[in-house]
């Protein structure tokens, strides 16, 4: 397996675990147990992030062209007034 595919496949990985503390946090009545998913889910948001620099240096992963202003206020804009952004956006 080459090196990229490891990072690829990790990345991925990290991503579903994340999507998986979503559901222990909301799910969780103990606040210790809480705290500690809490805490795993941004200690693994950090590797993520970390991973993800090294990726784009490697040219590894390609991300997509940044938003332009306006969008960026859209969304801004609906996700403050409690609209979905998919919503305010056209």
């Amino acid at each position: 397996m080459q090196e990229k595919d490891i990072v690829l496949d990790v990345l991925g990985g990290v991503k579903g675990s994340l999507a998986g503390y979503a559901t222990f946090i909301s799910e969780t009545a103990n606040p210790q147990l809480r705290q500690t998913f809490q805490q795993m889910r941004d200690g693994d948001e950090q590797f993520q992030y970390d991973l993800y620099k090294i990726a784009e240096q490697k040219g590894y992963y390609a991300t997509s062209p940044s938003a332009s202003a306006h969008d960026m206020s859209s969304v801004k804009a609906a996700l403050t007034s409690g609209i979905p952004a998919h919503m305010g956006m056209k």
